[in-house]
C-alpha cells in the first residue's frame, strides 16, 4: 500500500490533553482523532492493527468451540431492571428515551442481553454447555475520560459468556477461557501478568485480571518475589512481613490529653514521638447502597486502622457484602456522628458499627481521637473501651508485605488491565429465570461465566510498553504493516522500479508493506517511519542503488544491514520470524 493512496497525516507535537506517551503517539501518528471527549475516530493504521488482534482472538476462541454472535448496542430498560443493574450501574450507564417514551441504554456490558438471548432456547441439560462471544462496541459514560483509548467512553471489547449445568462444569469453562487468554496474550508478545482481582459490579466468586505491565498503568499490582502469586492491590491479602508484637504487657488506665493543631497522623507521630504504626486512625463511611450525598439519611460506621496503613475500599465493600465501595462521610457528617472534626475522632463512646483491621488487633494501650476537637485518648484497649463489630483484613497491602503463598515478599508493579475472566455462578440466570431441565426433569438455574478483553485498550497498552524516544515499536503480531519502505528519490524511474518490485515480492510472501512515496526530505520520512513503528524499515535511494545496496533497519533494535537488492526479501523474512 502506498502512502499517497492512504489517509495518513502525522503531527510533530501531541495535543495538550494527551497525558501519557501511548496517547501522544497514537495522536501524532494519526492512528486516532478525537471526535468528542472519550470518543475517537480510528484511522486506517489502527483499524489494521485492530483487525489483526481481533483475528488472534477469534482463532483462539474458535479452537475452543466458542460461538461468535453480534448483539445490539442499544438495550431496553426493562432488561436491566430484571437484574437490578439499571440503578446499580449509576451514572456510568448512558440512559435515554425513544419517541415513545420508552427507556433504553447504550450497552456498557452484555450480561443481560446474552442471558436473554439463550434463555428462550435452552430447554434441557442436553443443550449445554455453550460459550458465546462477540466483538462489539461498548459505551460507558466516564465522568472524566482520559488517556486516549485507555479510559474512553466508546471502545471495542470482546466479551464472551459460558453456560453450564453445574459449578464443576462452569469452572472447566472458566479454565478453558483462562487458557485461551494466556494463548492470546502470549501471541502478542507483551510482558503481562495474571492477577487475582475483584469482580466489581459484574459479580461472581472467582476472577482473574490479565495486566500488561507499564509505568503508566492505572492499576497497582503486587507480585511475589519467589512464587507465582500475583494480585491487584484491591484484593491482595495484607500480611506483615514481620508480625507486630506490642511492647505493652499490661493494660493502663485511659487518659484524655490535649493535642492542639495536631490533625494528621504524621503530626501526631512527630509531636508524641510515637511511630505511626502504633497510632490508630478512625475513618467514617456510610453503608447506604447507592448513597446520594444530597440525602441526609445515612447509615454511618467507622473503620479503625494503624496510622501507617490505608483503608482498602474493595475489601471493606466485600466484608459488608455491598455492590460498590462505601462512600466516606464529609467532615460535617463526621462531626454530626462523632462530635468532633476529622483528626480528633475515635471509637470510644460511638454508637455505630465499628470495624477493625487485623493490624490493630495486636496493639495495646494505643492512642485514638477523643471525639472532642483537639483532644485524644491514650491507653485505649479493645473490648475494655469499645466493642468491635467485626475484624478482618481491611488495609491496602504494600510492597514488602509477606506473600500469602508463604514464599518471599510482595513487589509493586503498575499494570493496564486488558482482560478479565469471571465465574458468575447464577447471579444473572436466577434473576432472569434462565433455566434448564436436569436429568430428573427439574428446573435448574444455568451456571454462567463471563470473559472480557478490551480490544482497543490492549492496542494502546502495547504501545505503552513498546516505544522509545522516536516513536512506537509495534509487536510484529499486530503491527499495521510489517515493512515500511522509504523511497528517497521518487522521481527516479530506476529507484521506483526497484522499490515496487521489492514491495510486490514481499507481498507475494504475505508480508504487508507500506511504501512512503511522498515527495518529502529523507529526514522527514525517517522520522515518520520511527513514529509509526513498523517492525522493519527499508531505505531505497539512488545513491545506495549505485553501490548495489539497500538499507534494512530493524525498528526494535535499530540494527542496520546493507544488502544486495536480491537479498532484501530473505532478510526481511528472517527479521519477521
Amino acid at each position: 500500500m502506498k502512502w499517497s493512496k492512504l489517509h495518513i497525516y502525522t503531527l510533530k507535537e501531541a495535543p495538550a490533553d494527551a497525558e501519557i506517551i501511548s496517547h501522544k503517539l497514537l495522536v501524532r501518528g494519526g492512528f486516532i482523532k478525537k471526535l468528542a471527549p472519550g470518543i475517537y475516530t480510528y484511522g486506517n493504521l489502527l483499524v489494521r492493527s485492530l483487525r489483526k488482534f481481533e483475528n488472534i482472538i477469534r482463532e483462539e476462541l474458535n479452537k475452543r468451540n466458542c460461538i461468535e454472535v453480534l448483539m445490539p448496542v442499544v438495550h431496553p430498560q426493562a432488561l436491566w431492571e430484571e437484574t437490578g443493574r439499571w440503578n446499580e450501574m449509576g451514572d456510568g450507564l448512558l440512559k435515554f428515551k425513544n419517541r415513545n417514551d420508552q427507556g433504553f441504554c447504550l450497552a456498557a456490558t452484555h450480561e443481560e442481553a446474552v442471558t436473554d438471548y439463550v434463555r428462550h432456547d435452552i430447554k434441557s441439560y442436553r443443550d449445554l454447555p455453550k460459550n458465546i462471544y462477540q466483538i462489539q462496541t461498548k459505551y460507558r459514560d466516564e465522568i472524566r475520560p482520559r488517556f486516549g483509548l485507555m479510559r474512553g467512553r466508546e471502545f471495542t471489547m470482546k466479551d464472551a459468556y459460558s453456560f453450564d449445568i453445574n459449578p464443576e462444569e462452569a469452572l472447566k469453562s472458566y479454565q478453558s477461557m483462562y487458557d485461551a487468554y494466556k494463548a492470546i496474550f502470549d501471541r502478542l508478545g507483551l510482558n503481562y501478568r495474571i492477577v487475582q482481582a475483584d469482580a466489581g459490579n459484574i459479580g461472581g466468586s472467582q476472577t482473574h485480571e490479565f495486566q500488561v505491565l507499564a509505568d503508566a498503568g492505572e492499576d497497582a499490582l503486587l507480585v511475589s518475589t519467589e512464587s507465582d502469586f500475583a494480585a491487584n492491590v484491591e484484593v491482595a491479602p495484607a500480611i506483615d512481613a514481620v508480625p507486630y508484637i506490642s511492647k505493652e504487657t499490661t493494660l493502663k488506665d485511659k487518659e484524655k490529653f490535649a493535642t492542639p493543631n495536631l490533625k494528621t497522623i504524621a503530626q501526631l507521630s512527630k509531636s508524641l514521638k510515637v511511630p505511626e504504626n502504633e497510632l490508630v486512625k478512625t475513618l467514617f463511611f456510610s453503608s447506604n447502597e447507592g448513597f446520594n450525598p444530597k440525602d441526609q439519611t445515612i447509615k454511618p460506621f467507622c473503620v479503625l486502622l494503624r496510622g501507617s496503613d490505608e483503608v482498602n475500599p474493595v475489601k471493606l465493600k466485600n466484608m459488608l457484602g455491598m455492590v460498590n465501595p462505601p462512600l466516606m462521610l464529609t467532615d460535617e457528617e463526621v462531626h454530626s456522628v462523632s462530635g468532633a472534626m476529622p483528626g480528633s475522632c475515635g471509637p470510644v463512646g460511638l454508637n455505630i458499627p465499628i470495624y477493625i483491621d487485623n493490624g490493630v488487633l495486636g496493639l495495646k494501650n494505643f492512642i485514638v481521637g477523643a471525639n472532642e476537637d483537639n483532644f485524644h485518648f491514650k491507653n485505649i484497649n479493645i473490648d475494655r473501651d469499645f466493642k468491635v463489630t467485626k475484624s478482618g483484613d481491611l488495609r491496602m497491602a504494600k510492597e514488602g508485605d509477606k506473600c500469602p503463598s508463604g514464599k518471599g515478599t510482595l513487589k509493586s508493579y503498575r499494570g493496564i488491565e486488558v482482560g478479565h475472566v469471571f465465574y458468575l455462578g447464577t447471579k444473572y440466570s436466577q434473576k432472569m429465570r434462565a433455566q434448564y431441565l436436569d436429568k430428573n426433569g427439574k428446573a435448574q438455574p444455568i451456571e454462567m461465566g463471563c470473559y472480557g478483553i478490551g480490544v482497543t485498550r490492549t492496542l494502546q497498552a502495547a504501545i505503552e510498553q513498546c516505544f522509545d524516544v522516536d516513536g512506537i515499536i509495534w509487536p510484529k503480531s499486530i503491527a499495521p504493516f510489517h515493512v515500511h519502505i522509504c523511497v528517497l528519490d521518487i522521481n527516479k524511474e530506476a529507484v521506483m522500479s526497484v522499490a515496487e518490485k521489492i514491495m510486490t515480492d514481499l507481498e507475494n510472501q504475505n508480508i504487508e508493506v507500506l511504501m512512503d512515496d511522498r515527495d518529502e526530505r529523507p529526514g522527514s520520512k525517517f522520522k515518520d517511519a520511527d513514529l509509526l513503528g513498523m517492525p522493519v524499515r527499508i531505505v531505497i535511494g539512488e545513491k545506495g542503488l549505485n553501490n548495489n545496496e539497500i538499507e534494512v533497519v530493524e525498528r526494535k533494535t535499530k540494527s542496520v544491514s546493507k544488502v544486495n537488492p536480491t537479498q532484501v526479501v530473505e532478510l526481511v523474512k528472517s527479521l519477521l520470524k
